[in-house]
């Protein structure tokens, strides 16, 4: 074994590496043991059976609200507990069809906002919203 030496006091110029590129490798296992084994998993229903094909939604159901606030489904007003009945039916249907939503443009945040906690709530889960692009451009007033 062969020592670096340095003639007439100077200092050594050569610092020998190999220990400290064993310490980091030796460190860098012992990080990668002690990390956890990835035990998380995604459940997730695949479909079973022969698929022949797109089949549309049996019924689709369009919520919307007035300016004045009236929710109406499907054409038909309706108030508040009776949204709460009407989602309770829709996530019961096997398949579950699909709820539209479309405010007016005038109607109110709150009230827009509010049906939305009930739609959360109600756990339906196809619910889309529709008529959105006719607000992709504004126009100006005067």
């Amino acid at each position: 074994m062969s020592f670096a030496t340095s003639s007439a006091g100077e200092p050594l110029r050569e610092i020998n590496t190999t220990p400290l590129i064993d310490v980091l490798l030796v460190l860098l296992v012992m990080i990668v043991l002690t990390i956890p084994v990835a035990t998380h998993s995604l459940e997730y229903n695949l479909p079973s059976g022969e698929v022949t094909g797109a089949q549309p939604n049996p019924i689709t159901n369009v919520l919307e609200i007035t300016p004045e606030g009236t929710l109406v489904w499907n054409g038909r007003p309706t108030d508040e507990p009776g949204l709460v009945t009407l989602l309770g039916q829709v996530r019961a249907m096997k398949p579950e069809p699909e709820v539209q939503f479309r405010p007016d443009a005038n109607a109110s945040y709150r009230a827009s906002a509010r049906v939305l906690q009930i739609v959360k709530a109600s756990g339906v889960t196809k619910f889309g919203f529709v008529g959105n692009e006719k607000y992709g451009t504004f126009s100006r007033g005067n």
